[in-house]
């Protein structure tokens, strides 16, 4: 049996309130923004522990990986 976590039970106090459709949406904005805004924090400090830089990103975006056709 799943164990909820304390972001669940949050959620679940949250929700038995019963929120309108818009109050859901902004929400869920807010959520989305927190987690990313945290990925991206979490992005820096690998950037910034590796010494990557802007011209890193620019040639992984430029390289070519894909595999030729074996056809």
């Amino acid at each position: 049996m799943a164990v909820l976590n304390n972001l669940q039970l949050e959620l679940l106090k949250l929700y038995s309130r019963g929120l309108s459709d818009d109050a859901l949406l902004e929400v869920k904005s807010i959520l989305a923004k927190y987690f990313a805004e945290r990925a991206s924090d979490e992005m820096d400090k690998v950037w910034d522990e590796n010494g990557l830089t802007g011209s890193d990103m620019t040639a992984w975006v430029n390289e070519h990986n894909r595999i030729e056709s074996r056809s």
